[in-house]
């Protein structure tokens, strides 16, 4: 009999979902179906504001994650050489002395800080991993491999330094009524900017969903992509730009936006802090100017400026593209300075600042957090030895990240203090994140001692680690998820084997290390201590499945205009949380910190315009990390249900330009660079740029384990054409993903 086709004795659990699962960092309600101890079904929760009974393939699909035969199930330790494929099961009794007794002795003969804990995104690893990293008491928590940590840390950066807090789209998603909420006004532009929302990974906040509740009440859609994507396909305006000219393209949308006195003059006047070195600085990009550097054509930006500008209210929803510019700071501060000039900002409709429910913060996004959760004179005293600190600014003062491109220099070189170890959770970067690979493979399996958790065996586990620990998938575990509205609570509901989740193998290492840190008996006591701002203990919170501030409480996303009534600031008083209370369109925080405090555009560090000579050898601009709407990053690669959706590790390439270079659909083509190249299956496809190509990144083959354990990922990873150590002046942005020169041919 079809165990799903029989309810009987099913009991059905409300919960948010984090992944792993479904991978990314959704959120989203679901109802966990559960029979005789096992998961059968897992559906969206109709009964959800956040999602209201939406989801993605992914979660539908969490049943065959966590019951694939290929899954890890109990802790490993390598029996050969790193990279051999031998492996001895142990106990988890086994596993957590040997990583104590290995992590301490590193300790006490190196420093703590000889020791990095690199995570990945997904599967909430990033409160774990830092419990564990201050309590072994090592600074250094970065996201292993990507470059500039180009990824939603700089949009942060930007934000913050410009309005002093972070900012989403206002689709309704703050009020549990919704779209009947009176006080919401759909916005009647929006700008997807870098980001396909409805065929890739919603990533919890402005899915693709909300975008086309909003068209069907009247939202107009300006998309800025170099790909047709669907919702490309549905705009008013499509920007086809250049990759990594998004900078040029926001300060020319502001010079036609200030020249023809488009923006709020009242908003300006009153809340905006150095308008006038604005509108001088937009006048190096007038419109002919930036269509040159952009390929757009100059009356398509015009029209697309006016547009958004005429439109009130208006919102723009950003993707990780404009983190992945060359000084992408500066980029996302131009883009900010759109709606805080148009006075867009915090309003109906806008762009609402956007606060952690009720002020709960389980993953740090900035050092106020950190420090709120672990107090002031600790966080500093770790940052003193935080690799990259020292030289980059917003390392230093932002987030509480090591820089990954100076986290591979000093492997290395062991300057100034060598690496001798490296945790590893949530983070496959052999085939996933990491610029430059081999780099990196050559300098962690030299380390003394690597540990790696995750929930199936990948190339970067069989390639460096020592121990390898089988992670927990989001039904198998108790965990909070708070960034955007509602907090919602994540409980563990079943067990696979001896898997555990990432809250309860650290909060066991974290405990041996440091006792005081981890003062609490197990993770759902912690739990409930971090979330008693919302005066509700975890089981409550469990049982409620979400909550949502009241309105008026300085941590919810209502009532708007907050900065009128003095609920942003520490002292009650109307403003911004801004060194000089307003919006800084010209940053007194960049300035002090010797950066130029106005938004400026850089070209990529390979590009027609800055490199020709290259651009004649490899005539092609390579864009790489399309989401899939069916895999997340490097997972999922073993999932029936997903990979016959998405089988193939492809590359988007104009059937024009196939036709040129003799490719037909379906063949083998290499992908070259000056660093190196990949293997990938030609899709032909009019969505792509004659100029442009796109291959997706994260990808390897789980049923091609091969002789040296590899799985294929030496032929078709990507980010062997991409190079670390081109990240921003400010230290965040700029990995140079998605706009490296190549060239393609047969192989």
């Amino acid at each position: 009999m079809d165990e799903r086709a029989d309810t009987k004795d099913v009991q059905i659990i409300k919960m948010g979902a984090w992944s792993g699962g479904p991978g990314c960092h959704g959120g989203c309600g679901v109802e966990v179906h559960v029979k005789d101890g096992r998961v059968i079904k897992v559906e969206g929760d109709p009964d959800h504001p956040f999602l209201q009974g939406r989801t993605c393939p992914r979660v539908l699909a969490t049943t065959q994650v966590m019951y694939h035969p290929d899954r890890l199930k109990y802790p490993l330790k390598r029996a050969g050489e790193r990279g051999e494929g031998k492996w001895t099961r142990i106990s988890w009794a086994e596993a957590y002395d040997t990583i104590y007794a290995r992590m301490k002795e590193i300790k006490e003969k190196y420093g703590p800080e000889s020791i990095v804990f690199g995570q990945g995104t997904g599967r909430d690893a990033g409160g774990p991993i830092l419990l564990l990293a201050y309590a072994y008491g090592s600074p250094n928590w970065t996201l292993l491999g990507l470059s500039g940590i180009s990824c939603f840390t700089p949009r942060l950066a930007g934000m913050y330094v410009t309005e002093g807090d972070f900012t989403f789209m206002d689709a309704a998603q703050f009020s549990p009524l919704r779209y009947e909420e009176p006080e919401w006004t759909p916005p009647k532009c929006l700008i997807v900017w870098g980001r396909e929302p409805v065929g890739g990974c919603s990533d919890h906040y402005a899915t693709g969903h909300w975008m086309v509740d909003c068209m069907k009440r009247g939202t107009k859609l300006i998309v800025v992509d170099p790909r047709c994507t669907w919702i490309a396909s549905r705009a008013d305006h499509w920007l086809q730009l250049r990759p990594a000219t998004d900078g040029a393209l926001a300060l020319g949308m502001l010079h036609i936006i200030i020249n023809e006195g488009l923006y709020d003059k009242t908003f300006v006047e009153k809340w905006i802090y150095g308008f006038e070195e604005l509108k001088k600085r937009v006048q190096e990009y007038p419109p002919d100017r930036v269509s040159y550097i952009t390929w757009i054509p100059k009356e398509k930006i015009i029209d697309a400026a006016r547009l958004y500008a005429k439109s009130k209210p208006a919102a723009i929803q950003w993707g990780v593209p404009v983190d992945m510019n060359a000084e992408a700071t500066s980029v996302i501060q131009a883009i900010t300075s759109l709606w805080c000039v148009t006075g867009n900002l915090d309003i109906p409709g806008g762009n609402v600042i956007c606060r952690g429910p009720f002020g709960v913060s389980i993953y740090p996004y900035s050092t106020e957090e950190l420090t709120a959760i672990y107090g002031k004179d600790f966080v500093q005293k770790l940052s003193e030895k935080r690799i990259g600190a020292d030289r980059y600014p917003l390392v230093k003062n932002f987030r509480g990240w090591a820089l990954s491109d100076v986290v591979l220099e000093q492997m290395e070189t062991g300057k100034p203090y060598p690496i001798k170890g490296m945790w590893i959770q949530t983070n496959n970067f052999l085939a996933c994140a990491a610029g430059e690979p081999r780099r990196h493979f050559e300098a962690i399996r030299k380390l003394d001692f690597n540990v790696v958790v995750d929930l199936f065996m990948t190339p970067t586990a069989q390639a460096i680690a020592d121990i390898v620990l089988p992670a927990g998938t989001f039904p198998e575990k108790d965990s909070v998820f708070s960034t955007g509205i509602p907090l919602n609570a994540i409980q563990k509901v079943v067990e696979v084997e001896e898997c555990k989740s990432d809250w309860e193998i650290n909060f066991e290492l974290a405990r041996r290390f440091n006792p005081e840190i981890v003062h609490w008996n197990n993770v759902r006591e912690m739990l409930t201590e971090r979330i008693r701002p919302s005066g509700l203990t975890f089981d409550e919170l469990s049982e409620q499945v979400w909550a949502l501030p009241p309105k008026g409480h300085p941590s919810g996303s209502a009532p708007y205009r907050r900065y009128e009534k003095g609920l942003l600031r520490p002292d009650g008083k109307p403003g911004f949380r801004t060194p000089t209370g307003k919006i800084e369109v010209y940053s007194t925080t960049l300035e002090s910190y010797g950066l130029d405090p106005l938004p400026y555009f850089e070209e990529p560090p390979e590009s027609p315009l800055r490199t020709p000579e290259l651009w004649k050898e490899f005539p092609l601009i390579l864009m790489t990390g399309r989401r899939s709407p069916v895999l997340f990053h490097s997972e999922h690669r073993q999932i029936p249900w997903l990979r016959e959706i998405d089988p193939d590790p492809i590359v988007e390439i104009h059937p024009e330009t196939a036709r040129r270079l003799g490719i037909e659909d379906g063949e083998w083509v290499w992908i070259e660079g000056r660093r190196g190249r990949a293997k990938r299956k030609a899709k032909l496809t009019l969505i792509v740029h004659p100029r442009m190509v796109m291959a997706p990144h994260g990808w390897w083959l789980p049923e091609k384990e091969g002789e040296d354990h590899s799985y294929g990922v030496w032929d078709l990873n990507v980010n062997q054409l991409i190079p670390m150590g081109y990240q921003s002046k400010s230290g965040f942005g700029g990995g140079p993903y998605k706009c490296m020169l190549c060239k393609i041919y047969k192989v």
